[in-house]
């Protein structure tokens, strides 16, 4: 493992010492194994806790000798105690990796070389995929699933307005196009309900804007792609809405960053991930989702189309007699059709294509409504995508910060977008 003392760790994946030795007591505590035991975390809420256990449930009866002992944890605990764990090299033999840490967890060299293990079988994947997903020109990482930016919206609302969504092609699924029917649609929208939420926050959507207008979120060399004048149109863009009255207040919403239960049956759409819809959809069970990708600009960058890889890893110190089940458990993970139809579709389309046709097997119609937009997306002309840098991990917080400015009205769109580009500069500078 490359030296990397505690201190350096903590600057990287940007947690504070005192938050980040407070996770320590939220590892798992199983009991000794007379098999080989595989230490596997990933994040989640309850419900994907619970599903997951059935999953190694069944993967232990598939594999005598086998026990895995999962780490659980929701999103930012888990960077948390890995923070912990990797500065005490204590690191699980599987692990998720989440989005802002991919190239901080290869710095810290948490990954073990994949495409030597035997018993994690890599032939549903073709050798571009498999080239594409390498770091450094090491295949250490596979993505689980893909997922991509998204528009989802009430049909149901919809229906009760008499209203329908600007036409889905070049010409009327447009940025100008969406804002003109969100104000319009909000003029004679029902006491208590208003067109979107203002989640400018949105990551993939803010990327997806990005590139679009020919920019990236990070370049290949680690830093930001993008600058303060873009960044100053996508606040612009949400302020329009906000000050037609179009969106939810903060106050309304109860934050940047709302949950859906606060937001889902007082808007008629929102933004966020292609997966969202697995989990958010049920929560109201009286209405009907529908879901697309995000508009698209008439003069759209070339290659703008992206998907984002949610990735997993085996840890770079895993015992040699332990590769062998942590290989099984992995092809599991990625491979077995078994796995697919006891977890689910929460997590995103999957990334193998075998199991990508699977999912439409065990697909429930909200679940098929992703799978097509990914699939939609995917096959799409795609220029490269960068995952982002070491010290990049905060980045969501300072953006999520200068959304609430510009909301609050405690800062214009041009000095709010120059202090996010600022206050992210610093943190890569840092990292540096």
């Amino acid at each position: 493992m490359n030296p990397v003392n505690r201190r350096r760790f903590l600057q990287l994946v940007g947690v504070g010492a005192l938050g980040a030795a407070g996770t320590t007591a939220l590892a798992a505590c199983g009991g000794a194994s007379d098999g080989t035991e595989i230490r596997y975390a990933w994040w989640g809420d309850t419900i994907r806790q619970q599903k997951y256990g059935a999953a190694l449930d069944a993967f232990i009866e598939q594999n005598p000798g086998v026990e895995v002992r999962p780490e659980f944890a929701d999103y930012d605990a888990f960077q948390e105690r890995i923070t912990v764990q990797t500065a005490g090299r204590d690191v699980p033999d599987v692990f998720w990796i989440p989005s802002p840490q991919v190239l901080s967890y290869q710095d810290a060299g948490l990954y073990r070389r994949l495409d030597d293990i035997p018993s994690l079988d890599l032939s549903a994947f073709s050798a571009q995929q498999l080239d594409s997903y390498k770091i450094d020109g090491e295949l250490n990482t596979l993505p689980r699933s893909v997922l991509t930016a998204a528009v989802r919206y009430n049909q149901t609302f919809l229906d009760e307005a008499g209203a329908q969504l600007p036409a889905d092609d070049p010409q009327g699924w447009t940025w100008d196009g969406l804002s003109e029917f969100l104000i319009d649609y909000a003029r004679n929208a029902p006491a208590g309900r208003k067109a979107i939420h203002y989640n400018a926050q949105a990551d993939l959507c803010f990327e997806a804007w990005l590139r679009q207008h020919g920019r990236d979120l990070w370049t290949a060399d680690g830093r930001m792609g993008f600058d303060a004048a873009t960044l100053a149109e996508w606040f612009e863009w949400w302020e329009v809405l906000r000050r037609a009255g179009a969106t939810t207040s903060l106050s309304e919403q109860e934050g940047a960053s709302p949950e859906w239960e606060v937001v889902g049956d007082k808007v008629l759409m929102t933004f966020g991930n292609s997966n969202h819809i697995a989990d958010e959809a049920p929560m109201f069970p009286d209405y009907e989702f529908g879901l697309r990708a995000v508009p698209v600009l008439p003069d759209a960058a070339p290659g703008h189309r992206f998907g984002y890889l949610s990735r997993i890893a085996v840890y770079q110190g895993i015992d040699d007699d332990k590769l062998d089940a942590a290989g099984r458990l992995v092809h599991f993970n990625l491979n077995d059709p078994a796995f697919l139809r006891i977890v689910g579709l929460s997590v995103g389309a999957p990334a193998n294509p075998r199991m990508l046709k699977e999912a439409y097997e065990v697909a429930n119609e909200d679940e098929k409504k992703m799978l097509a937009v990914v699939e939609q997306e995917m096959a799409q002309e795609q220029k490269p995508r960068y995952e982002a840098p070491p010290g990049s991990g905060t980045w969501r917080t300072i953006m999520a910060r200068g959304v609430e400015e510009v909301a609050l009205e405690r800062a214009g769109v041009a000095d709010a977008a120059a202090r996010v580009i600022a206050d992210i500069d610093h943190e890569l500078g840092r990292a540096s």
